[in-house]
């Protein structure tokens, strides 16, 4: 279980959370719940309804589609944005690698934070840019 302070300073190291103040990362920290997998267990499944973004503090997952691997993440990465802004079915599952910490983050909490954050907004919209660019660029 991570103390507010530790996720305060985690979440100033996130690229999607850089420019948000230090007392609105307060904010955040207190709404984020930290929730730890052991190796091998499914994070989500592709299918289901999702409402939540994660965030690794610790260890590595595998986000993969049927038999296909997508790719490895790691530490800081952010993962399950898109159905926190909009939910829909998950469009891959996510599975530990390794035991694992992340930081959960509600879609409800996350629009009501980007209401009062334009910083917290721009980040949201970079992370999405970069996220639509490598994909684009995968396709072409």
């Amino acid at each position: 279980m991570l103390l507010t302070i530790e996720k305060v300073l985690f979440l100033k190291s996130v690229k999607i959370f850089a420019s948000v103040r230090e007392d609105q990362l307060v904010d955040i920290a207190t709404i984020v719940e930290s929730v730890d997998y052991q190796k091998d267990d499914l994070i989500m499944a592709e299918g289901d309804l999702g409402t939540s973004m994660y965030i690794v503090v610790d260890g590595q997952v595998r986000v993969y589609q049927g038999n296909t691997e997508l790719k490895i993440l790691g530490t800081r990465a952010v993962f399950g944005e898109m159905a926190a802004l909009d939910p829909e079915p998950r469009a891959a599952s996510v599975q530990a690698l390794e035991d694992c910490t992340l930081l959960r983050l509600e879609g409800e909490s996350l629009y009501e934070m980007m209401a009062e954050n334009s910083d917290l907004t721009h980040g949201i919209i970079k992370v999405l840019c970069e996220y639509a660019r490598t994909n684009l660029s995968l396709v072409q």
